[in-house]
């Protein structure tokens, strides 16, 4: 979903209380995108990466009026695998294995790129003629070094293979790895950690102790974690301490990211590698038009300067 090099967030804080499981607290940097407010988290200067996680973007809620939409014409990617989650709406995703397929909520399309790959991501023709409102987050992982020049491919999984535990004022849906006694259908290259929680409030639920990384984002609402308040629109990093509580101060949606990191990557525009060689190669492929085309796509993203 990114089509903009990547620049450092604005807010950023550290927090000084040796007593605080929260490492810091981050704020995005909001770029507009379509007519819609793309919040972008990942990755800052100060912040690379949560376990394999290292891009993080939150997209909406955007409305669309009737004939509107987004339009993120193809570009490429290498060394990474691009994660879409929606909460509303729809879009409509395309690339040059010749896939296609629309993403709807509590769906995922899982995107690896591996050597290299091409896609788009359009909202589909007869959500734009009526009219829309579209939220949902992209994030990317990077793929283990010995993998990162893997074949790409891809893969949607529907709501089934994201399991669900609804209880009295709280829910949970664990979309990649294993927490809360559920264990995600959706295949990953590493250890890796990402689900959603909705929470009454006054509701709590305790971040998982056995990921060697771990964030959490704020959707929606504000929560607390030992003392500290989280707001609307900001991640918190946490440490190591186990049984971190998360409470809702009111009726809150967030995510829980994380796992095991995978150690320093380049990170340059749509391309992430742990060899800046592979990136150049990517660059000046994508300059001479050397990457497959998508089918039934015409328009591109140039490589920006």
């Amino acid at each position: 979903m990114s089509d903009l090099i990547i620049q450092r967030s604005r807010c950023l804080s550290h927090i000084e209380d040796p007593c605080s499981a929260i490492q810091l607290l981050l704020r995005p940097k909001e770029k507009n995108l379509d007519n819609a407010t793309v919040r972008r988290l990942m990755p800052t200067t100060d912040l690379r990466s949560v376990g394999p996680f290292v891009f993080f973007d939150h997209l909406g809620p955007a409305v669309f009026a009737p004939g509107q939409g987004i339009d993120v014409r193809p570009h490429p990617h290498i060394g990474l695998a691009t994660i879409t989650y929606v909460f509303a709406g729809e879009i409509l995703h395309r690339d040059n294995l010749g896939e296609v397929q629309s993403i709807r909520p509590n769906e995922i399309n899982w995107m690896t790129a591996g050597r290299g790959i091409v896609h788009s991501e359009r909202t589909p023709p007869e959500l734009r003629a009526r009219g829309h409102i579209l939220h949902a987050l992209q994030l990317w992982v990077a793929l283990p070094e010995a993998d990162q020049e893997t074949d790409p491919s891809f893969y949607h999984y529907g709501s089934a293979a994201l399991p669900l535990r609804e209880e009295p004022g709280r829910s949970v849906r664990v979309m990649i790895g294993e927490a809360f006694g559920l264990s995600s259908q959706v295949r990953t290259w590493s250890p890796t950690l990402y689900a959603e929680v909705n929470l009454k409030a006054g509701k709590s639920v305790i971040v998982p102790d056995q990921v060697e990384e771990r964030a959490a984002y704020v959707i929606s609402g504000e929560v607390t974690a030992s003392g500290i308040s989280i707001p609307r629109h900001t991640m918190a990093v946490f440490d190591c301490a186990e049984g971190i509580e998360l409470t809702a101060r009111e009726d809150s949606r967030l995510v829980l990211i994380g796992g095991t990191p995978l150690g320093k990557r380049t990170v340059w525009w749509n391309l992430v590698s742990t060899r800046k060689e592979l990136i150049e190669k990517a660059k000046q492929d994508w300059r001479e038009k050397r990457f497959a085309k998508v089918p039934e796509e015409t328009e591109f993203i140039p490589l920006p300067d």
